[in-house]
């Protein structure tokens, strides 16, 4: 599965972006897809994951109730909808693949290339 993220940019605090991941290559409704994000010097944490049918969401408890995830399996693409967008959530935010439940980056079978966002105060 190839990974192509994009979406990511400038916003002030409280605004709002989305991230959009398009897939190419094998199936990409059998795949879990999720999403990470990496700040300057800290390790890659998980941020949000949706099962392949849809059923299942998980987020870290940072942005529940602010991002939420989503896919179009139709369109091979998963979304993150990012609201009320603070300072601390400025990172590279990477889309991930995996045939398992993604909810630690150890369980991703494939990586997108990343995409910048910054949140300024």
């Amino acid at each position: 599965v190839q990974l192509q993220a994009s979406g990511g940019g400038l916003v002030q605090s409280g605004g709002s972006l989305r991230l959009s991941c398009a897939a190419s290559g094998r199936t990409f409704s059998a795949y879990n897809m999720g999403w990470f994000r990496q700040a300057p010097g800290k390790d890659r944490e998980f941020v949000a994951s949706i099962s392949w049918n849809k059923i299942d969401t998980y987020y870290v408890d940072t942005v529940k109730g602010r991002f939420t995830i989503s896919r179009d399996n139709a369109k091979n693409t998963v979304y993150l909808q990012m609201n009320s967008l603070k300072p601390d959530d400025t990172a590279v935010y990477y889309c991930a693949a995996s045939s398992q439940i993604l909810l630690r980056a150890a369980e991703t079978d494939y990586w997108g290339q990343g995409t910048q966002v910054t949140v300024s105060s």
